[in-house]
């Protein structure tokens, strides 16, 4: 059969499509940023798979109609944390999904899995950006049990994964800290679930003969705190042991309203205030569901990371999570700022050389000037590439200049000049870390 998967390049996402297109289903793949997607499952290697340009949040019920022409059945993996400029929970969480239910119903299309979450509930709370999100996907869920069409909400609990990405890749970040390890709401309770068990589970709804109109909590029955989250996850990377820090609440907001800042340059952290929230009233389910309902037994904690040893490319990301291109941005900024400052004392460089004065004084401007917007473009996510590659070229570049002009300068006891290749070196580190995906 053919499935439409949207938001399928996602963490969820990506292990629904692999585990459809094993099982011999044809699937079509939704999302609204697939080319590093669809490169990685090319319809050249997967004959029976399609890729499909849409955001669920702005798509109307016709731009719905040519994908579902075909489909016999529709799992919707897209979803947001929090309001900001690239994502609006009510827009993704309830009108693009109530637009999406009348093209199935127009198409008749009748089966329709949807991943919700655990623990998503009307006496949740109000007010808090979390509470948001559990009200928008409630909200889903109760005009999906409206809809009249064949439908499977699914909750998944914490998702972890061989791949990390979110909320798991922060927990590996936390877990290989050097020194202390730093969690809030250490105590609070959660109950996982393996990404491949989530899409053991979608596998199973979308069939004709799996019965409809039911919630299944995806999540073990075991409940473990983030502590031992963390903690577990540090043993397996294979680090040594380290001792806990516990974050004070009103010190892990500070960091969550500045990653929610962040978000407004294009950062996508999922260390926010809405996690947090989250966080905070734990993540619970039946943990006896998806056996009783679809017969899976979910793996653990323990046996999801003992059926994926961790190797060095897990310590890699690990321990290189938390460094962001933000210090290089720093580095920069100052750099150009002093340029500014200092004009007689940097111009007194190359005069000492024999260049005129004027052009001198021109060609510390314009290198403040480039240094700066250097710093300020790679604060901003759209920029960061860009702004890295210009770091490496004007790196290159102050190194040609000064060979020609000062020669003198690489044997200076400060080093100057060799200080810039290690410079131009942390800005190609930082290229080969700014993939999200």
């Amino acid at each position: 059969m053919r499935v439409l998967v949207i938001g399928a390049y996602g963490l969820i996402g990506g292990y629904v499509v692999a585990r459809l297109l094993a099982e011999g289903h044809a699937v079509t793949a939704a999302g609204r940023d697939i080319e590093a997607a669809s490169r990685t499952l090319p319809p050249a290697r997967w004959p029976q798979m399609r890729w499909a340009r849409v955001d669920l949040a702005t798509a109307t019920v016709e731009d719905w109609r040519p994908l579902l022409a075909d489909a016999q059945a529709v799992v919707n993996c897209a979803g947001a944390l929090q309001d900001g400029p690239r994502d609006d929970l009510a827009a993704v969480h309830r009108d693009g999904v109530a637009r999406l239910v009348a093209a199935c119903v127009q198409a008749g299309v009748r089966r329709l899995v949807h991943i919700s979450a655990a623990g998503v509930a009307a006496d949740r709370g109000l007010g808090a950006q979390g509470d948001r999100f559990n009200d928008t996907k409630l909200a889903t869920e109760t005009l999906l049990r409206a809809s009249g069409l064949d439908w499977i909400i699914l909750r998944p609990g914490l998702v972890l994964a061989p791949a990390a990405y979110g909320g798991s890749a922060l927990l590996r970040g936390l877990a290989a800290f050097p020194g202390v390890l730093p969690v809030v709401h250490a105590g609070a309770t959660v109950q996982v679930v393996a990404a491949t068990d989530v899409a053991r589970a979608v596998a199973k709804a979308v069939l004709p003969d799996t019965p409809a109109a039911r919630s299944i909590d995806l999540v073990h029955d075991e409940a473990v705190t983030l502590a031992d989250v963390v903690l577990t996850l540090r043993s397996w990377l294979g680090l040594p042991p380290a001792r806990l820090w516990h974050v004070p609440a009103g010190v892990a907001r500070l960091a969550a309203k500045g990653a929610d800042a962040l978000a407004w340059a294009g950062w996508r952290s999922p260390l926010r205030t809405a996690t947090l929230d989250q966080l905070r009233g734990g993540i619970a389910g039946d943990g006896r569901a998806m056996e009783r309902d679809l017969a899976i037994r979910p793996l653990s904690l323990a046996d999801m990371l003992a059926a994926h040893p961790a190797g060095v490319q897990e310590r890699w990301f690990a321990k290189s999570y938390f460094l962001k291109p933000a210090m290089l941005a720093l580095f920069w900024i100052l750099s150009g700022l002093i340029g500014f400052c200092r004009v007689p004392e940097a111009t007194a460089v190359l005069t000492a050389a024999g260049m005129a004065r004027m052009p001198a004084t021109l060609f510390v401007l314009l290198g403040s000037a480039i240094d700066l917007a250097l710093g300020v473009g790679v604060v901003f996510r759209r920029r960061t590439k860009a702004a890295l590659l210009g770091m490496v070229a004007v790196s290159g570049a102050y190194m040609v200049g000064g060979t020609l002009w000062r020669p003198d300068l690489w044997l200076d006891p400060m080093g100057p000049f060799l200080k810039t290749l290690p410079a131009a070196m942390l800005a190609l580190a930082a290229l080969a870390l700014l993939d999200e995906r």
